[in-house]
């Protein structure tokens, strides 16, 4: 069996060590789920109310100690840290301000006359999959509206975030989670399938890779289970020629440089109408060029380490390939011989289909440039992809730019603007970048039994 292993990735250091939990470990943890959500469902979604607020309010208390185990642990500059331990309590405080709205039935007007309406029931027992660029919001994603409605959870956290996990879990104990209703779960890749194929579990929530979301994909299709998928992304930031290239330079750059460049909504590929591509480069350039990897636990850091040696390098041959096949470093870039996870924001043009930065997503700070000459040429542009997660379009005529912006496609788009997330917003993509909505009311009925009551 393999570890969970909190490593710094400043410091290469190794913070803490967790096994892997054993099978009779894994049947018992269903087992306690199972159990626990026959009592919450049944608990009054007031007191869950009272409890999803009492998270809040220890996510509130603890936002030093928390913030700097996600600093530690995966390199996110602490003032993002305190940001992200902030929007989780505010998930928290959504579902329970919103809980008794989203459970009244919502009746239907019936063509066959009668009483016709939907009310939404907790269906069973949950299993989570979830990543390390956003440890604790990704959770509050998932387990919020959940918990809220009464099912249980078991999540599994990724490998190099147990710290966290185990954080969240002391969380809900001292917040008053019934033991079983919230469970973290060291289990092993293998134990996963046979989980969600476990009769008593009733659905799976991923957020990860697309090859991981192939795997639970299958397995949730295999067994019959309810599944959400959050995946990866490659988005689009349109520029087009009547924009404030200024606004749209220092937008471009803040919004692909944040968390690292390690988020799956982050803008990656930027598409320029040639009228104003020249000036777009010059002054993008300059906007990355002012965030300097830095210590991540400094309040003064935009730009800490990636979550690992491993991933810094796998960005370096991104990079060498690109430029083999005729892309230029126009800024950036690492120097020969830097073996750390620190990765300096850098602007790539000139990518050909060729190269692999063209298709796949780059989970960094790199920002691929291309220019076209006509709206239409653009929105071709950003439809060539397998990805279809958010995207902006910056342009001085909203009108055009609405009409830019439906033709884009992707599940989320902002104009003028990046895809920031907030709780009462549903968030989620189409193509390879997922299936399913979470946060908002749409996350809330995502593991729900929509039941239809008649009365004739």
């Amino acid at each position: 069996m393999a570890d969970y292993l909190s490593i710094n990735p400043a410091t290469g250091e190794v913070t803490a060590t967790y096994p892997e939990i054993s099978d009779e470990n894994v049947e018992s943890l269903v087992a306690k789920s199972t159990a626990a959500q026959k009592e919450w469902a049944t608990t009054e979604p007031a007191e869950r109310a009272r409890l999803l607020h009492a998270i809040a309010q220890q996510y509130r208390d603890r936002i030093e100690e928390l913030s700097m185990i996600l600093t530690t642990e995966m390199g996110k500059p602490v003032t993002q840290s305190r940001g992200e331990v902030n929007l989780v309590a505010s998930i928290y405080d959504y579902y329970a301000e919103n809980l008794e709205k989203f459970l009244e039935p919502k009746s239907l007007n019936a063509a066959v006359g009668g009483l016709a309406e939907i009310q939404a029931e907790p269906i069973g027992p949950l299993l989570g999959v979830m990543p390390w660029n956003f440890p604790y919001y990704q959770v509050a994603r998932f387990a919020a509206p959940n918990l809220a409605l009464g099912n249980t959870a078991m999540v599994k956290h990724a490998r190099n975030c147990p710290r966290s996990a185990r954080a969240i879990e002391e969380i809900m104990l001292a917040a008053g989670i019934p033991e079983g209703v919230y469970q973290n779960a060291f289990i092993s890749t293998r134990h996963v399938e046979s989980v969600i194929g476990d009769d008593r579990v009733a659905g799976v929530s991923l957020t990860g890779s697309e090859r991981a979301g192939e795997a639970i994909g299958a397995a949730a299709g295999k067994y019959l289970k309810r599944s959400v998928l959050e995946l990866g992304g490659s988005d689009t930031f349109v520029v087009l020629a009547d924009a404030d290239v200024t606004a749209a330079a220092k937008t471009a750059a803040a919004g692909r440089i944040y968390n690292s460049g390690q988020a799956c909504s982050a803008s990656k590929r930027f598409l320029v109408h040639d009228e104003v591509y020249d000036e777009f480069i010059e002054k993008f350039a300059a906007e990355m060029c002012q965030y300097v990897p830095s210590d991540p636990t400094s309040d003064d850091s935009l730009l800490g380490p990636l979550s690992s040696v491993s991933a810094a390098t796998e960005l370096d041959e991104y990079i060498e390939d690109a430029v083999n096949n005729g892309a230029k470093v126009v800024a950036g870039g690492r120097e020969n011989g830097d073996e750390s996870a620190f990765f300096p924001a850098t602007v790539l043009t000139d990518v050909t289909p060729d190269a692999r930065a063209y298709h796949e997503e780059l989970f960094g700070p790199v920002a691929v440039v291309h220019s076209a000459a006509s709206d239409d040429e653009l929105i071709k542009l950003a439809n060539d992809s397998v990805y279809g997660l958010g995207g902006s379009v910056f342009s001085e005529d909203s009108d055009r730019a609405r009409q830019v912006a439906n033709r884009i496609e992707t599940g989320m788009i902002a104009i003028n603007g990046v895809i920031r997330s907030a709780p009462d917003i549903p968030f989620g993509g189409i193509k390879r970048s997922g299936v399913g909505i979470e946060l908002g009311e749409d996350g809330f009925l995502a593991f729900a039994n929509q039941k239809l009551i008649r009365e004739l």
